[in-house]
């Protein structure tokens, strides 16, 4: 039995801009299943779907096709037993300003039923970090508090199958370790744990199997180290102090200052640094890498519209 099923599940909406009546396909018989114990990723650009099939999984939204179950309890016709499972942390900032972190806490644990959990809700806040705000209010939280805050609610019910969705966007480095370590901890223990994340080294660390999602559709899905093994071999890595011509820049992945090539053997890469010097540019810092996840993710992205990498990273249509 799957800890998550998703099968052919379809999601429209009423296009924002167009004809009346016209639709906007969100999902497209998107199916995947994630095992019980899995820490698997689901990446994608912003808009790919990914907050579309957590809310589906949630029960915050209804899929307009195709059925959706936790641990074999479908989230329409079980929605019980599936919520009982579940815990979810969301991408938005969603709090009580009424009650203190220890007192939101409680109040969760009630909505399951559960109470003379203190131990449990003591580990929690130690484990993240919170026990020192315990008795704060939730309105005097930092961003990155909160953001703690909404983890341990998630996991106060001891939920069998976590759901992270961009669980550390904006928040200190701290945090993210600490987070992790927990996390991890609970995956060991048997809990299942579905990550979405734009810090693909997160991804890369952490998850055994990774999906990738483009406009609503898997175009990606293998075991971490196999789609590694799919990218180019190496990648060239150097800076430089002025702007690449078009011809250059159009082939690299570029941040500030800091180039990228992917080049998969000694002789692509001395063509590109020879380009570089006649282009009158001077390459600092050059250094050969592995590909990483990003790597793979930029170049799933730029060519699953032709299909020309399905067969190397295992996609889906």
């Amino acid at each position: 039995m799957s800890a998550i099923s998703f099968q052919a599940i379809s999601k429209s909406y009423a296009a924002p801009r167009g004809p009346k009546g016209s639709t906007f396909l969100a999902l497209d018989r998107v199916t995947l299943d994630i095992e019980e114990g899995e820490f698997f990723g689901l990446l994608g650009p912003n808009g790919a779907g990914k907050t579309t099939m957590i809310s589906i999984l949630a029960g915050l939204s209804r899929a307009s096709a195709g059925r959706v179950s936790v641990l074999g309890h479908d989230v329409l016709l079980d929605y019980v037993q599936a919520r009982r499972s579940l815990g979810v942390v969301p991408q938005e900032l969603v709090f009580d300003p009424f009650f203190n972190v220890r007192e939101a806490l409680r109040f969760q644990s009630g909505y399951f039923g559960i109470r003379n959990n203190n131990a449990w809700i003591d580990e929690l806040l130690d484990s993240l970090g919170l026990t020192d705000k315990a008795d704060a209010n939730l309105r005097q939280l930092s961003g990155g508090m909160k953001r703690r805050v909404l983890v341990a609610q998630a996991l106060v019910h001891k939920p069998p199958v976590i759901v992270l969705d961009e669980p550390t966007a904006g928040v200190d480095v701290e945090l993210r370790q600490t987070l992790w370590q927990f996390i991890a901890r609970l995956n060991k223990e048997g809990h299942t744990v579905l990550l979405t994340t734009h810090y693909l080294e997160e991804a890369e660390a952490l998850c055994g199997r990774i999906a990738m999602l483009k406009t609503g559709r898997i175009v990606a899905l293998d075991h971490t180290s196999e789609l590694l093994k799919a990218a180019s071999s190496n990648v060239l890595r150097f800076k430089v102090d002025k702007e690449l011509p078009r011809v250059l820049a159009d082939q690299a992945r570029i941040t500030g200052r800091i180039v990228q090539f992917p080049a998969h053997d000694a002789l692509e890469i001395e063509r590109y640094l020879a380009a570089v010097r006649e282009a009158g540019l001077v390459a600092q810092d050059v250094e050969i890498r592995k590909a990483d996840l990003e790597d793979v993710f930029l170049a799933v992205m730029k060519g699953s519209s032709d299909g020309a990498l399905s067969d190397a990273v295992g996609v889906t249509s």
